[in-house]
């Protein structure tokens, strides 16, 4: 946005006049003081991050133990896809009704809400594998609520960080970095848990996770949202689709917004979907199971140090930065592609983990300081919805295209491909020059200069 007119379009830096949105009066204990703002380690974001980090460490488990369990109960790998399918669909599909759901009611006890949900299924789950009595279709089933769960869950993470930490990036980072850590620990433990117990150990352990989330977002206290930054207070199905036309007209204005995200879908067909999956394939079978994790490990690792280093770097023009990362990310297909050493893949995976946990970081920043609050958690519902839709369709690709080109020609095309895809980020005027927002206090913006992931 240039100037620090709020009416002025904060997408396109032409300065053309926009709708104009109400400025968020918060009372005056809520405000912050001249001095600084207050530390990133509240009380009230303790709590919020030990959530966070408790709930990946179980979904980083959960893969492990649907292989495990599946396939000792007799299906194939089709069935274990499946499973992880049912919840995938159910989220991509019903995270935007969430993030309207979200705007209208507590966010707080929506996510409690969504946690309980999941222990209860979860449980049930562990009931079935330590029953002997696995069916397929039960555990699609449990999936597939698990993923509505999960819809109802997700948009109300954005909305809360900037109600619990002035310094929002600080608080991303933070965040970011015990979700790698949990990423890298889960897998881990969801095999000694297999190899000791049993699946059905890992489904009880992955509820106990939902349970701690549940209790943490329990005593937590959040400040009470003002008049202006609440949702609408119409009721039933009309009511319903004029917040989502309103949350899609939002999303529509912003072109940096709905720019990246636009860029996003060819990154998640040509890059993250079929890198994924053709990784696991390559690496395994030239190199073993234990270079796998090897790599997996280097990867979880990088993303550790890129939110180290979202901590301490505080850029201007926080896309710009973010998409300067993304050029990292191309060592990681290209060493396993090129079928270099295992150790020349780590490095490069663990560079890649570090640049795309670095762009993480500006994205949710970005967006969660840029928009206003009262439509904050149905952007970042379309957001999330864009970013993930065409994932599957790269790794539903990736094998046709492995089995015409070879896996190692794939991986070198995805390499090249995020190339253009960070350079295309940097091409984007609306991208490349939006100026950080520094938050007054929580739900209100102040546009420095100029006025994803």
């Amino acid at each position: 946005m240039t100037g620090t007119d709020a009416r002025q379009d904060s997408t396109t830096g032409h300065g053309r006049r926009h709708r104009h949105i109400p400025q968020t009066r918060w009372p005056r204990r809520a405000r912050r003081t001249e001095a600084g703002p207050p530390p990133v380690w509240s009380r009230n974001f303790a709590l919020f991050f030990a959530a966070r980090a408790v709930a990946r460490l179980g979904d980083t488990m959960l893969p492990v133990a649907l292989a495990a369990g599946l396939l000792e109960h007799g299906y194939g790998a089709g069935a274990v896809g499946l499973a992880m399918a049912s919840t995938a669909a159910a989220f991509a599909g019903l995270v935007v009704f969430g993030g309207v759901v979200a705007d209208r009611f507590s966010t707080r006890r929506l996510m409690i809400g969504a946690d309980l949900a999941r222990l209860v299924t979860q449980s049930l789950a562990a009931s079935l594998f330590f029953a002997g009595h696995v069916v397929l279709w039960q555990i699609c089933v449990i999936g597939f609520v698990n993923g509505v769960a999960g819809a109802v869950f997700q948009p109300g993470v954005a909305s809360t960080v900037p109600r619990l930490a002035a310094d929002i990036q600080g608080a991303n980072g933070a965040i970011r970095i015990a979700e790698s850590a949990a990423q890298l620990a889960g897998p881990a433990v969801a095999g000694l848990l297999v190899g000791f117990a049993s699946p059905g150990g890992v489904f009880a352990a992955h509820a106990t996770t939902y349970a701690a989330s549940a209790l943490c977002l329990l005593l937590l206290r959040l400040p009470p949202l003002p008049e202006s930054a609440r949702g609408t207070a119409g009721r039933g199905m009309r009511a319903f689709r004029a917040d989502l036309v309103q949350g899609w007209r939002e999303f529509r204005s912003r072109a940096w917004l709905w720019g990246v995200i636009a860029v996003w879908c060819l990154y998640m067909i040509a890059v993250w979907g079929p890198t994924v999956p053709l990784v696991a394939t390559e690496v395994v079978q030239h190199h073993g199971p234990r270079a796998y994790g090897l790599v997996n490990s280097a990867l979880g690792a990088g993303t550790v140090v890129g939110g180290v280093l979202a901590l301490r770097l505080r850029p201007r023009r926080m896309l710009r930065a973010g998409a300067l990362a993304l050029f990292a990310f191309f060592g990681f297909p290209a060493a396993v592609g090129a079928g270099l050493g295992v150790a020349v893949m780590a490095a490069g995976a663990a560079v890649a983990g570090a640049g795309m946990s670095f762009w993480s970081v500006m994205w949710a920043t970005s967006v969660q300081t840029q928009v206003p609050a009262d439509v904050l958690n149905r952007i970042h519902a379309y957001d999330v919805a864009g970013s993930l839709a065409m994932m599957p369709v790269g790794q539903a690709l990736a094998g046709p295209a492995a089995g015409v080109l070879g896996a190692g020609h794939v991986l070198l095309v995805s390499a090249v491909t995020s190339v253009v895809v960070a350079a295309t980020l940097l091409v984007i005027p609306a991208v490349r020059d939006l100026v950080r927002a520094e938050p007054d206090r929580p739900g209100h913006r102040h546009l420095r200069g100029h006025s994803r992931t």
